[in-house]
């Protein structure tokens, strides 16, 4: 896709921001959504049948899902890899075995771990067998060159499964704070857009679903740490520079307020996944006349 301009990010922002949270290494609960959608995408694959030899997290952050995926393939190897190497740690500390495995004394699968850059991939062509990608795409500004490596790292018969964030998600806030100076809130890319993204990119047989979920907060600042915490406030290029203002701020705080019910401040994350696969014949249409299909399959969820 030709990236808009909204869409491009300050990479060197994003990547200090990620040194910052993996530096910090905190305990707590402020990747609550990363993981749940990590479960719900482990769900998926309940339904799927698929035995992967080798398995790519790639953007593994701390490998809570490389433990998680060594649990249900505990005899896949797993790589995972991330723009930030000090956000791998956690995963080295927690390798996946089984206590069967352990009582007849069968090591865990390997992890190999390594930081890159998603849309240039340190592997051969054809070497994994599973792509696992959740929540990496909001922190890249163009999926198609991402999709692409997936495709080509990917062996014939291999499975992309991969979670976003859609344009609906904090909807709240953008529509709260003050706009006149450009965007102050990240943007995110649609499911469609992503889904010609996968066919583009030479995948098949792709389907999305979508979920808008209601997160709720006591506070306002509450959720600013969270974002912060999890490197995900606004890193657009075209973000403002400069502070609201001290009247702005209080204005857009109290345009909030009237949206608090039952005590609690709303927020919207629209959660997308998708999962598409690479065939012998990965790239060509699936119709005489050019066209590509892609199921799309929306679903409504609130969890107050």
């Amino acid at each position: 896709m030709d990236t808009p301009q909204d869409f491009r990010l300050d990479h060197g922002l994003l990547r200090r921001r990620l040194r910052q949270v993996a530096a910090r290494n905190i305990e707590g609960d402020s990747d609550f959504l990363v993981r749940e959608i990590a479960r719900r995408m482990d769900e998926r694959l309940d339904l799927i049948r698929v035995t992967p030899r080798r398995i790519l997290d790639l953007g593994c952050g701390a490998g809570f899902d490389l433990v998680r995926l060594g649990e249900r393939y505990p005899d896949a190897t797993r790589i995972g890899l991330d723009l930030i190497e000090p956000l791998r740690a956690r995963a080295q500390l927690a390798p996946a075995q089984s206590p069967l495995r352990r009582l007849f004394g069968k090591s865990a699968s390997p992890v190999i771990l390594a930081a890159a850059d998603a849309a240039r991939l340190p592997l051969a062509d054809d070497s994994v067998s599973l792509v696992w990608a959740n929540l990496m795409l909001p922190f890249i500004d163009d999926p198609l060159p991402v999709f692409r490596e997936m495709c080509r790292v990917i062996e014939t018969g291999g499975l992309v499964m991969f979670s976003s964030l859609g344009p609906d998600t904090l909807r709240e806030l953008r529509e709260t704070l003050p706009s006149h100076a450009g965007e102050r809130v990240h943007r995110f890319i649609d499911m469609h857009d992503l889904g010609d993204a996968l066919i583009t990119a030479g995948l098949e047989d792709p389907v999305m679903d979508m979920e808008m979920i209601t997160l709720t907060y006591d506070n306002l600042d509450e959720l600013f740490v969270d974002l912060r915490a999890n490197a995900a406030n606004n890193a657009a290029l075209t973000r403002p520079r400069g502070l609201c203002g001290r009247t702005a701020w209080e204005q857009s705080r109290a345009r909030y307020e009237q949206r608090r019910r039952e005590g609690c401040l709303p927020v919207t994350v629209e959660v997308i996944q998708g999962h598409a696969w690479k065939s012998a014949g990965a790239g060509k249409q699936a119709h005489p006349d050019g066209r590509s299909v892609v199921r799309f399959h929306p679903r409504s969820r609130e969890n107050p």
